[in-house]
């Protein structure tokens, strides 16, 4: 699986950073950033139940 986000479209809620803070990260403008596009093991269950809380549906999983 690989994450993956759209700048553009995050409005800078940070569940994700809340809910997974070593794969997600913000910017000085509270703009998400994925700092592991392809997470294992607990961290990839935790990247689909952000994905689920993103305000904004900036989140996205792809599989492989």
């Amino acid at each position: 699986m690989r994450v993956t986000a759209d700048r553009n479209c995050c409005i800078g809620a940070g569940q994700c950073v809340l809910t997974d803070p070593v794969v997600f990260d913000q910017d000085a403008d509270g703009v998400v950033l994925v700092r592991v596009e392809r997470p294992t093991g607990e961290a990839a269950d935790r990247v689909g139940e952000a994905v689920g809380l993103c305000p904004s549906g900036a989140l996205r999983i792809e599989h492989d």
